[in-house]
């Protein structure tokens, strides 16, 4: 089955071209590296012909508000009538964990748009949410700085391997579609400030940990469980502890 990755050669993408690779499929990586570009239409036409599958992982490239609201839904617009021309037959996304909860935040109410747009499309889709990848905890930290302290919420945080993202999107890119969601988070769930708490020490950073209820997760409030799935989630196997031990976080 040819399945065209769009945001390929990304960190959830490349994973899921070798993923998808290994079961036997043609896993086609489409990025504007390899000159498809969703924002202008370019490249999109070829590289979708033939394809039964298309899965977007791209991320906007600022998280402005009016900016990222402009990617998602040009990118999306034109990913979908070039995907209604050649007849694809399933459209997976990979959206986020609690967009419905916190619309107020500008990254979510832009992936609430995109979701809006593929159930409205009429192409067989099927819609991952996936809670923060293990990959960028550290720049969670970082937007949460203030000084020498990070001030971050007591809520509840369940984050996951870039692995398990990839794995938990591949199974649903091949099967059928669910013209629906379906959640994804990590094995574990923890208190947000215990989590950071432990990850600065076990990264031997100084910066201390302030639990603080109206600490922001970029740009907004989150609520007791806004960042975890509900009952029902298919949960990644790849604990932070382990992840941590093989890999350093990125900067």
């Amino acid at each position: 089955m040819k399945i065209v990755v769009i945001g390929g050669t990304g960190l959830i993408g490349s994973k899921l071209v070798a993923k998808l690779g290994r079961l036997g499929h043609e896993a086609v990586p489409a990025s504007p590296s390899t000159g498809v570009n969703t924002l202008t239409g370019e490249g999109l036409a070829e590289v979708l012909t033939g394809a039964q599958v298309v899965i977007d992982v791209t991320n906007s490239p600022s998280f402005e508000r009016s900016a990222v609201m402009e990617f998602f839904e040009t990118s999306t617009r034109n990913l979908l009538a070039a995907e209604a021309t050649v007849g694809v037959e399933h459209h997976v996304v990979l959206s986020v964990v609690g967009t419905e909860r916190m619309p107020e935040n500008g990254y979510f109410a832009a992936k609430i748009a995109q979701e809006q747009l593929i159930e409205k499309s009429g192409i067989p889709f099927s819609i991952v949410h996936a809670t923060q990848f293990f990959e960028f905890v550290r720049g969670i930290a970082d937007e949460a700085t203030d000084g020498g302290t990070v001030r971050i919420a007591p809520v509840r945080f369940q984050p996951m391997a870039g692995d398990d993202v990839a794995q938990a999107v591949g199974r649903v890119a091949a099967g059928a579609p669910l013209n629906g969601r379906v959640e994804t988070g990590g094995p574990e769930q923890f208190r947000m400030d215990e989590f950071f708490r432990d990850a600065l020490a076990a990264w031997g950073d100084s910066r201390q940990v302030v639990t603080d209820p109206q600490a922001t997760y970029f740009g907004s409030v989150p609520g007791e469980r806004t960042l975890v799935p509900g009952d029902g989630a298919t949960l990644g196997t790849i604990h932070y502890r382990d992840w941590l031990a093989k890999n350093t976080p990125a900067k």
